[in-house]
């Protein structure tokens, strides 16, 4: 009965997400697109402009790049409320900024306005947004060096919509191909022109071969010739007016070093959209389509209502007194400040606790908490307390649209879809709690088709999950600075006179508005309290407020900014038997001119079948940033209340695509059985180990052109911000955030077989052993279950075509000798040298290679990324002081060769003279002879 309510949920939530308010496709066209533009933006109207014509040369160009099958029929365009007002500014009803497709920003530093796409996904797989600063959608320079705004949005889409990646490398932007034969990492290798270097005069020459890699030296830049007849592709530099594809089978280049070889096994970019969803649903259409309809919304000040279960089953594991805790945190530190904020709560029927008040004040915030409920009693009607909530907003405003329901139960309701047309039709956002075990498993799809957020709290105390879960419902506005942001949250079963201690650093960015909150189960007496800021001042146990309604939460409000530093805490449990003592600490930032650090966990599914595996992100950033460096831990709970800690990792193994992007990343496979699981991400900076770093994948800033006429005109250098800059101390830091709730299902009763391969290894990397004719393979361990335990094998191939190192053709490849390697545990830094058999080391030869690894139940693991040798035999020394040794020999000679000619002309013009001499002396002997 248990697994068939979930298969029902799974293929209702299946439908709400095919109609809900993620973009959709529609006879070809994408419609229901969201750019928002960030509130801390100024007023202007060119970026509006700007947005509306992009949007008609891309769509107009997308039909054409896809053969004629897609299209983009409907854009929605986020005005802040900041913004003044217009008649042609619609009402913002489910859309946000936190959700938007395209977010239009400020970049954090003076130097950032490359266009990009956040991936953290591997080949496609969506993205999560793309970014657009005003000055990319304003400036007219910008189009010199990245081309049409409408051709760039389709490559940023493309990323997008159907995770396909870059065909150029900044980091690896030329690849060799033979003795003094170095080409551009491009896609389609038709793609014409010159390899020059900017000298710092700015004048250009032709680049240098470096004879120690045999690559151009640091510096060098492929120069397109303006006037090209190569189609494609979009993926590698659409600025060109005759590329109007994307890279396919006949025209792939499967010899370039670029992302999207190396993630998606050397298919083209088209090749990987053909496999999409979207193609697969889709037909070239006969006729040209419409042009896009662009609707303008405008935000409002934030209208909440929280919609609270106090059905009887709500009596239950303390369940009534834990959502007084949680909720009095929304209401005192987390909802922004000018929000409006009604209670209702429901059983069988539905009842206004308050209408809508506007946050002004604490005194609001408290007043609201008063009518928090305290009693539990009753049935379980769920769509009486949505109904109820939107006659809330119906006193206030003429429409319920914009409003948001933070909707919470612990219970079952077979007559939850009863208000489903209701809740479509309202405009509105519900964010979804289910508290404990039973609570209705179509819960989430309130959520789904509004666009709202779900999250999940166990019966577990030590989990704070219910805490956490109202603190991550934050406005997704986009204003990081009015945002409350989540520095501790900690819960423990504490035995008698037993310590709750620990640390929470506060950094430089955050610091205003900051709550240290306690928490406990048992006592009506508080636990003992101890407090000490970085400065050495102590606050004790009468510091901390403790309310008249809720007697087992103390609070303590820091006046002004937070002295930046490590806060030590310490809480003993003075009651007569072990009780549950929490921590938990919030802040907002310190300043309207920095950012703060902020950390964004996700899963990459809401639902998932078993045997699939989850993967957990967590992203850490300031501003638009990566922050490196950190510790990530996320906890991953069930609906038990059994907790699992993995390590989250940014190395480009695994999971990680890509190294140092700021993204963390791991495999979860530790199911503990069918239904809900919550997520928790903790992040600990340390002064010395953190430290912030460019974005790595962006739009390709075009150098220059080669006009028709032969002549070279270069583009501005590229603004790239300073190392200063981009290393600037961050301090120690501490972050904690919920990253929602998700659902598993068709996990077998019992303990079920092992299933999980290993995972697959992303970062093969092999380079020749020039002194011994060797080849050095190096690379991460994988794990027995994905990036978990320890392989049993590994199985390496090498070929002289990548394309045979695909899954499906692996076994075909010649196999390299692994005798005496075996895997060690997961993430450790493996390597294998070894001499090929029956190999030739022939000059210029390519050689590529591929490991894959089999766990002890004959799991194996997909084929690792594909790493590539080419063999190049120099007659020269390659390092560098034997090149300078021989060019001071060789100069030598040519001084000895240049003395010995000038002698040899000296001796030969000596010989002449003396046998014109010798020749005279002879005759006048002779004649001296003479008798």
């Amino acid at each position: 009965m248990v697994f068939s309510s979930w298969f029902l949920f799974l293929v209702l939530q299946l439908v709400c997400e095919l109609n809900g308010t993620m973009v959709k496709l529609n006879n070809g066209g994408f419609e229901d697109i969201v750019i928002a533009i960030n509130p801390d933006l100024p007023e202007d109207q060119k970026i509006v402009d700007s947005i509306k014509d992009m949007i008609k040369e891309a769509s107009t160009f997308l039909f054409q790049a896809t053969e004629n099958r897609f299209y983009f029929k409907t854009v929605k365009v986020v005005i802040p409320l900041t913004w003044t007002s217009k008649p042609e500014y619609k009402r913002l009803t489910i859309e946000s900024y936190e959700k938007a497709d395209v977010i239009v920003a400020k970049p954090f530093l003076k130097h950032g306005n490359d266009p990009y796409t956040l991936q953290y996904g591997g080949c496609g797989q969506k993205g999560r947004y793309i970014h657009f600063t005003p000055y990319f959608l304003t400036n007219d320079n910008a189009v010199e060096v990245y081309g049409p705004r409408g051709k760039l949005f389709v490559h940023e889409w493309a990323h997008l919509r159907w995770g396909v990646f870059d065909e150029y490398n900044s980091d690896a932007p030329f690849y060799v191909t033979g003795p003094n034969e170095v080409k551009a990492t491009r896609c389609s290798a038709a793609v014409t022109g010159v390899n020059l270097f900017r000298e710092s005069t700015g004048k250009t020459r032709e680049c240098r071969i470096n004879r120690q890699n045999g690559l151009y030296e640091a510096g060098c830049q492929f120069v397109p010739e303006r006037k090209q007849s190569a189609p494609a592709s979009i993926m590698y530099m659409q600025s060109l007016h005759s590329v109007t594809q994307f890279c396919n089978q006949s025209n792939h280049n499967i010899q370039a070093t670029n992302m999207q070889n190396k993630l998606c096994n050397y298919r083209s970019t088209w090749e990987v959209i053909m496999d999409s969803a979207d193609f697969a649903s889709s037909s070239p259409i006969a006729a040209p389509p419409p042009a896009p309809t662009i609707s303008l919304l405008q935000a409002q000040d934030r209208v909440v209502c929280l919609v609270l279960d106090v059905s009887g089953s709500m009596g239950l594991h303390d369940r009534i007194s834990r959502l007084r805790q949680a909720a009095e945190v929304f209401l005192l530190q987390i909802i922004e400040t000018n929000s409006w904020v009604g209670i209702v709560t429901f059983n069988n029927n539905a009842q206004t606790q308050s209408n809508l008040q506007q946050i002004v004040g604490d005194s609001v915030r408290n007043s609201l908490t008063t009518h928090l409920p305290t009693v539990a009693d009753g049935g379980t009607s769920i769509c009486s307390g949505v109904h109820e909530g939107f006659q809330v907003f119906q006193r206030q405003y003429p429409s319920t649209e914009g409003c948001e329901i933070v909707l919470l139960t612990d219970g079952e309701d077979s007559s939850i879809g009863s208000c489903f047309s209701e809740v479509k039709r309202s405009g509105s956002k519900i964010h979804t709690i289910a508290l404990g075990p039973s609570a209705a498993k179509e819960l989430e799809m309130l959520s789904d088709m509004t666009g709202g957020l779900k999250f999940a709290a166990t019966d577990s105390l030590d989990s704070n999950g219910l805490i956490d879960a109202f603190s991550g419902i934050s406005s997704g506005s986009g204003s990081v600075f009015q945002q409350s942001i989540q520095l501790e949250s900690t819960s423990q079963s504490i035995g008698p006179s037993e310590w709750l201690s620990g640390t929470v650093s506060i950094d430089r960015t955050v610091g205003n508005d900051t709550f240290f909150v306690v928490t406990w189960g048992a006592s009506t007496a508080p636990p003992k309290i101890g407090l000490t800021d970085p400065r050495g001042k102590r606050y004790s146990q009468k510091a901390f407020e403790i309310g008249d309604t809720n007697v087992r939460m103390a609070r303590l409000r820091i006046e002004g900014t937070a002295e930046v530093g490590d806060w030590a805490y310490s809480i003993q449990n003075t009651h007569s038997t072990a009780q549950v003592i929490s921590m938990t600490v919030t802040t907002r930032a310190a300043s309207l001119s920095e950012p703060p650090v902020t950390v964004k966990s996700y899963m990459n599914l809401d639902s998932n079948s078993y045997p699939n595996p989850m993967v957990v992100y967590a992203e850490v950033g300031q501003g638009f940033l990566p922050v490196i460096g950190a510790n990530v831990i996320a906890t991953v709970e069930s609906e038990s209340g059994t907790a699992e800690e993995i390590t989250l990792l940014d190395d480009g193994s695994g999971a990680d695509i890509l190294k140092h992007d700021g993204i963390y990343t791991r495999y979860f496979t530790s199911f503990k059985g069918n239904g809900r699981y919550n997520l928790k991400v903790r992040v600990q900076g340390k002064e010395k180990a953190v430290r912030r770093d460019r974005r790595q994948s962006q739009a390709l800033y075009v150098p220059g052109y080669i006009e028709e006429d032969g002549e070279i005109r270069m583009n501005p250098p590229r603004p790239e911000p300073s190392i200063d800059d981009l290393q600037a101390n961050l301090g120690n830091f501490s972050r904690t955030a919920s990253g929602g709730s998700f659902v598993v299902t068709n996990i077998p009763p019992g303990t079920p077989p092992d299933v999980f391969p290993p995972s697959k290894i992303t970062d093969l990397d092999v380079v020749l052993i020039d002194d011994a004719d060797e080849l050095l393979l190096s690379w991460t361990a994988p794990g027995d279950d994905y990036d978990v335990g320890t392989a049993l094998m590994y199985e390496i191939k090498m070929s002289g075509n990548p394309l045979e190192l695909r899954n499906a053709t692996f076994h075909n490849a010649i196999s390299v000798n692994t005798s005496g390697l075996t895997p060690a545990v997961a993430g450790t830094k493996q390597s294998h040298q070894f001499k090929p058999e029956n190999f030739t080391k022939e000059n210029s030869t390519t050689v590529y290679f591929a490991i894959r690894a089999i766990d002890g139940s004959s799991n194996v693991g997909e084929a690792s990324n594909v790493a590539r040798a080419i063999l190049l035999i120099s007659p020269l020394p390659t390092s560098p002081e034997s090149s300078g040794v021989i060019n001071s020999v060789l100069i030598a000679v040519a001084v000895i060769c240049a003395l010995a000619f000038t002698i040899c002309v000296l001796i030969a013009i000596v010989c002449v003279l003396r046998k014109r001499k010798y020749g005279n002396f002879s005759v006048a002997a002779s004649e001296l002879q003479k008798p």
